[in-house]
């Protein structure tokens, strides 16, 4: 028999998509987190959420040099991050071709 954890919190974490690993560092991100636009940086035990636009800390911490590579990444990634987010964001809605909601 097996055991599901079935803890939101827990489902979130494990199923929240990682679009970047560097340095041991982990960028993770989730279609329906609400506004504003942000992802997820996981390094070690650390934990930070970071504002896509414009690029800030929104919560937790990390090492101070992660969150310098953190930033960097953020700054060279930036447009690729609001991609990925639309793109999960409209596979999530069910629309025709017209881009119209059903």
């Amino acid at each position: 028999m097996f055991a599901y954890n079935l803890d939101p919190e827990f489902i979130n974490k494990v199923s929240m998509p990682t679009i970047s690993e560097f340095f041991g560092i982990l960028i993770l991100m989730y279609y329906s987190d609400h506004a504003p636009p942000y992802f997820h940086a996981r390094y070690g035990e650390y934990e930070a959420l970071v504002q896509i636009a414009p690029i800030a800390l929104l919560k937790g911490n990390l090492p101070p040099r992660a969150l310098s590579l953190v930033i960097e990444w953020a700054q060279i990634h930036l447009k690729g991050c609001y991609f990925f987010q639309e793109v999960q964001h409209r596979q999530s809605q069910a629309c025709d071709w017209k881009g119209n909601s059903r």
